[in-house]
């Protein structure tokens, strides 16, 4: 069972409508059940085939902040040359962001 204040033992998957009494119940019952109790054989296998045209993070879309920054001309020129028809290079801008951080993120932990 996840540990209280977790996301799934408060609030309904996908929504932050509070789990009820009976729905935290449940939800301790079934985590206390051995994983040989639970069947699954009308789930089936997922094969590598399954799997072949998956991409990771197609849907998720992270909350955006607009703000003002002050970047060197040079930078911002050289984006929007490199940008398809002069169109996406503030997106541009921020994968390269995103994958510095996640960099440093990695190398940090």
């Amino acid at each position: 069972m996840s540990k209280k204040g977790d996301a799934i033992s408060e609030t309904r998957l996908g929504n932050d409508i509070p789990l009820t009494a009976a729905q935290r119940r449940e939800l301790s019952v079934l985590a206390a059940r051995p994983e040989e109790d639970v069947d699954t054989s009308d789930i089936p296998e997922l094969t590598e085939e399954f799997w072949r045209g998956a991409r990771a993070g197609r849907f998720y879309r992270p909350v955006k902040q607009q703000l003002t920054l002050r970047l060197d001309a040079d930078v911002v020129d050289w984006f929007r040359r490199h940008a398809k028809d002069g169109k996406g290079y503030q997106t541009d801008i921020n994968r390269v962001l995103r994958a510095y951080v996640e960099a440093k993120d990695r190398k940090a932990g």
